[in-house]
Parts: C-alpha cells; structure tokens; sequence
C-alpha cells in the first residue's frame, strides 16, 4: 500500500482530463528525448561538417548567413573527445526526458515537478530568444513550454493550496 495525495477523484472528468494532459506531455518528453540522442548518435557516424550542411539546407538557410557560418565552424571544432563529451550528454539528457516521460505517463508526481522545475528553467533562455528575434518556431516552443509549466503548476501548487490542506488517503497501485 503506497499514501498519495489525490487531488482529483479517480474516474471523474477532471481526473481522465489530467491523465490525458500528462500523457500528451509525457509523449512530447519522450519525443524531446529520442530527437536528441538520435542526433548525438548520428554525429558519431556523420561527419559533424556533413550534418550542419544537411541540417542547413533542411531547413532553407542559405550557408552565407551568419547562423551557418557559426555553425560551420562549431561543427570544424568537434574534436573526437568533444563529440564523446557531446554524446555522453545527450544520453543523459535523454535519460532525463525518458524518465520524466515514464513517470508522466504513470501519473507520478515526482514526474510533475522534473517537468515543472526542467519547463521553467527553459523559460528565460526562450524570453531572450524572442527578445532578439520573433519567429513562429521560437513562439511555437515558448507557448508549449509555458503550457506545460503552467499546468504542472497548476497541479504541484496551485491546486493543493486552493484545497488546503488535502487528507491523505491510501491507494494501491
């Protein structure tokens, strides 16, 4: 038998309404995770030059731009131990988003504040980001960012201080 505050009761709208906003999230995290590593590792059989180039013209950017010459000459400084120290982070990185994800998905509220404290720490560099310049991708990322921090919360803060002080209660899971 595990104790757990339940803020909402289970098979009510507003508990399938959470379930399904957190798995939607936990998909998202999951997502995050497996774009990132598939990257990181691909760069281990891609020569690092090769990828900015692709990754460039994927997306339309002239290679005269300043943004392709910076990423020209990063890609040029990926020495072999920077590529492993790159890779090595990543799959932290990854980790941390899997694991998020798994805990999301099962509801957990361990899982909520690593979304909660992960989403916000993001926040600023995104403000700055639009600061400089207003594209629909960096409005895009700020908005579902700032969605998944409100909800979470609205879950970890917002809802047990409405409640007070909520009894707990014990569930099996």
């Amino acid at each position: 038998m595990r104790f757990s505050i339940d803020h909402f009761v289970p098979g009510s709208k507003e508990h399938l309404a959470r379930v399904q906003a957190l798995r939607t999230i936990a998909l998202l995290e999951l997502f995050k995770g497996v774009v990132v590593l598939g990257a990181a590792i691909s760069l281990y059989w891609v020569d690092a030059s090769d990828a900015a180039g692709a990754f460039l013209n994927y997306l339309h950017i002239s290679p005269d731009r300043h943004f392709a010459h910076m990423l020209f000459r990063l890609a040029d400084r990926l020495s072999n131990v920077k590529l492993w120290h790159l890779i090595l982070g990543a799959s932290v990185y990854s980790g941390l988003r899997f694991a998020e994800s798994f805990g999301l998905w099962r509801a957990r509220a361990w899982a909520e504040w690593v979304a909660l404290v992960s989403g916000a720490i993001y926040l600023p560099y995104e403000i700055v980001r639009l600061a400089h310049r207003v594209t629909l991708l960096h409005v895009s990322i700020f908005l579902v960012n700032l969605a998944v921090v409100a909800f979470m919360f609205y879950l970890r803060i917002y809802v047990p201080r409405k409640e007070g002080r909520a009894e707990i209660t014990p569930s099996v899971n």
